[in-house]
C-alpha cells in the first residue's frame, strides 16, 4: 500500500486535494459466484454425506451414554469440541462435563489434571488452578521431572491461558511451559510436533475455531488413539458445512456486486469475501445462517465508512457525514458530496433489507444496531480531526475513541441481530452498554492492528496509532512501545476470561461470539493486518476453509 494523493473536483470547479492509500483489488472477484454456476450440482452428493454423518451421530451419542470412565470421557468430549462437532453435541457434552465436575479428581498427572482444568473452565466451571500446585516442588517451581513430559506440558500451556489477573500459578505455567516446549521441539514427531508448534504460534483456547478444526482433522488422523466413526464424521461435517458457506458466499457476493464500491467508491478496500470469512469464525453453524449473512453486510458496510473517513473524505466532508449518519435519514443525503450520497442511500437500503428479514417481534433490534452505527461514525469523525490537526492524544484518550472505532461493538452488535430468542431486547441493552468483554475484545483487536500495521500507515497521512501514542506519552521506543502494549492484549484476555466465569444473566453462547471476535483478531492480526493486506495469509486460510474440501 503506498501513498498516494488524488484531487477531486467539487461543485464550483474548485479542486481538492486528497489523500489515498492504493489497497489492492479483491483477491476473489466473482470466484464464488462463478464456481457455483459453472459446476454440476452436488445436492445429491451432500444428501449421501448428511445421511452417512446422521448414523455416525447416534453412534457418537452411544459413547456418551457407554463411556463411564472419568478419562474417556475428558477425551471424548476434548476430540468432539476440537473437531468442530461439539453443536451435534450440546447436551450430551454438558452432562458429561457435569460428571467430570463431579468426580473425585485428586491423583491424576499433569496431561489429565490440565485438560480438565481447560474443559471445564472454557465452559466457565469455576476451577481453580491450585490444583496445580502439587506439579510444584519444595521452592515453589514446577518440578523439573515435568520437562520430559511433552503432552502433559503442551496440555498445561493450553489451559494456562483460560487465566485471570489473580492466577499467578498460571501466569507461572505459561513462562515454565513454553520454555520447555520450544526445547523439545526439535525432537518431536507428528503429530506431537505439529499440535506444540500451532499452540506455540497461538495457544489453543485463542485460536480461531474453524481453522482449528480442520487443522485438528489431520492431526486427529494420524493419532495412533484415533475413534475412526468421530474422524470420518468430522470430514463429513466439514465437507457439509462447506458447501453450505460457499452458498451463503454465492448470495452474499450477488448482493455485493449490487451494492459493492462504485467508481466514485473505488478508493475503497474491496473484501467482501475476508467480511464473509472473518463472519465464519463468528459462528458457522448451520442455524445461525441468517445471522451470518447480516453481520457479513454490515462488516463490508463498516469497512467502507472507514475508508470514506479514514482514507477520502476532507474534514468538512466527514463533518456532513458525521450528521446525516446521526439523522438516519434518506433526506439527509441532499447535504453530502456525490460520492457520499452513493454510500447513503446504500447504507439506509441495506438496513430495510435486515428489516425485512426479522420477525415484528424482533425488529427493535435495529434501533440497537443503528445507535452502533451512529457511534462509531462519531468515533471515525474524532480521529478525522486528530488526523487532520496531527494532534497525538494519551493513550488513555486514544482508547476512548479508539476501542470503538475498532469497530468490535458495533459488529458485535450486529453479530446478535440475525440471532434466534435468545438474543433478547435485554441482551442489546447490555451489549450497546459497552461492558467489560466488549472493552476487552476491543482492546485485543486495536492493539494487534496497531502494533502490525502503524509503521505502513504512517507513511500517508493518518490518526496517531496506540504506538505512536505510548512512544510519545511514556518517551519510549518502537519495540518497547510494542511489547508493553502486547502486555495490554494479555490483559484483556485475562478480563473477558473473568466476565466468562462471573454469573451472567445471558448465555454463554451469547458471550462466545464476543471471544469470537477476540480469536479473529489473533488470527487477522498475527503477523500483518491480514485484512487490508489480504493477497496472502488470508487467502490461503480462506481456500482452506471455503475452497478445498476434506478428502474423504
Amino acid at each position: 500500500m503506498e501513498n498516494v494523493i488524488s484531487q477531486s473536483h467539487v461543485p464550483g470547479d474548485e479542486v481538492v486535494i486528497r489523500k489515498s492509500a492504493s489497497y489492492h483489488p479483491t483477491v476473489w472477484g466473482d470466484y464464488f459466484i462463478l464456481r457455483a454456476q459453472s459446476s454440476p450440482s452436488t445436492q445429491a452428493c451432500i444428501s449421501r454425506m448428511q445421511e452417512r454423518a446422521t448414523e455416525l451421530m447416534e453412534q457418537v451419542r452411544s459413547m456418551f451414554k457407554d463411556t463411564t470412565d472419568i478419562l474417556q470421557t475428558m477425551d471424548l468430549v476434548d476430540s468432539i469440541q476440537l473437531l468442530g462437532l461439539s453443536y451435534h453435541f450440546e447436551k450430551e457434552i454438558s452432562e458429561a462435563l457435569n460428571r467430570v465436575h463431579d468426580a473425585d479428581f485428586n491423583d491424576h498427572a499433569l496431561y489429565d489434571t490440565a485438560l480438565r482444568f481447560q474443559l471445564l473452565r472454557q465452559q466457565g466451571y469455576h476451577v481453580t488452578p491450585d490444583v496445580f500446585n502439587k506439579f510444584k516442588d519444595e521452592g515453589g517451581s514446577f518440578m523439573r521431572t515435568l520437562g520430559s513430559d511433552v503432552k502433559g506440558l503442551l496440555s498445561l500451556y493450553n489451559e494456562a491461558h483460560l487465566g485471570t489477573h489473580r492466577e499467578i500459578i498460571l501466569d507461572e505455567a505459561i513462562s515454565f511451559t513454553r520454555n520447555h516446549l520450544l526445547s523439545a521441539l526439535g525432537d518431536l514427531k507428528p503429530p506431537l510436533t505439529i499440535q506444540v508448534s500451532l499452540a506455540l504460534e497461538t495457544p489453543l483456547y485463542r485460536r480461531m475455531r474453524r481453522l482449528l478444526a480442520r487443522d485438528y482433522i489431520f492431526i486427529y488422523q494420524e493419532d495412533a488413539a484415533r475413534n475412526d466413526v468421530i474422524l470420518e464424521l468430522a470430514k463429513l461435517d466439514f465437507n457439509t458445512l462447506q458447501s453450505l458457506h460457499r452458498e451463503e458466499l454465492k448470495n452474499i457476493s450477488l448482493w455485493w456486486n449490487e451494492i459493492a464500491p462504485s467508481n466514485s467508491l473505488d478508493f475503497s478496500r474491496d473484501r467482501l469475501v475476508e467480511c464473509y470469512y472473518w463472519t465464519l469464525n463468528i459462528y458457522f453453524e448451520p442455524h445461525y445462517s441468517r445471522a451470518r449473512m447480516i453481520t457479513a453486510k454490515v462488516f463490508a458496510l463498516i469497512t467502507i465508512m472507514d475508508d470514506i473517513y479514514d482514507v477520502y473524505s476532507t474534514l468538512e466532508e466527514s463533518r456532513q457525514f458525521t450528521e446525516a449518519i446521526q439523522r438516519w435519514d434518506a433526506k439527509a443525503v441532499h447535504q453530502l458530496p456525490e460520492y457520499m450520497k452513493d454510500y447513503f442511500l446504500k447504507l439506509i437500503h441495506a438496513f430495510e433489507e435486515f428489516e425485512t428479514l426479522l420477525a415484528l417481534s424482533g425488529k427493535y433490534r435495529l434501533y440497537y444496531l443503528k445507535e452502533s452505527m451512529k457511534a462509531v461514525s462519531k468515533a471515525y469523525f474524532e480521529e478525522s480531526k486528530w488526523s487532520a490537526q496531527h494532534y497525538v492524544p494519551t493513550l488513555e484518550e486514544h482508547l476512548q475513541v479508539s476501542l470503538i472505532s475498532a469497530a468490535n461493538p458495533v459488529l458485535e452488535c450486529a453479530s446478535f441481530v440475525g440471532m434466534g430468542e435468545i438474543a433478547t431486547e435485554e441482551v442489546f441493552k447490555w451489549i450497546t452498554s459497552f461492558p467489560k468483554i466488549v472493552q476487552a475484545s476491543g482492546i485485543i483487536s486495536r492493539i494487534m492492528n496497531d502494533i502490525t500495521s502503524h509503521e505502513l500507515e504512517q507513511t500517508r497521512e493518518h490518526v496517531a496509532s496506540t504506538v505512536q501514542c505510548y512512544m510519545k506519552e511514556f518517551g519510549t521506543d518502537v519495540h518497547v512501545a510494542c511489547k508493553k502494549l502486547q502486555g495490554l492484549v494479555d490483559d484483556a484476555w485475562k478480563k473477558i476470561n473473568e466476565e466468562c466465569l462471573n454469573p451472567t444473566a445471558f448465555s454463554f453462547a451469547l458471550l462466545e461470539r464476543i471471544i469470537n471476535y477476540s480469536r479473529m483478531a489473533e488470527n487477522i492480526y498475527k503477523h500483518i493486518d491480514g485484512y487490508t493486506n489480504s493477497s496472502m495469509k488470508i487467502k490461503e486460510y480462506i481456500s482452506l476453509l471455503l475452497v478445498y474440501p476434506i478428502p474423504l
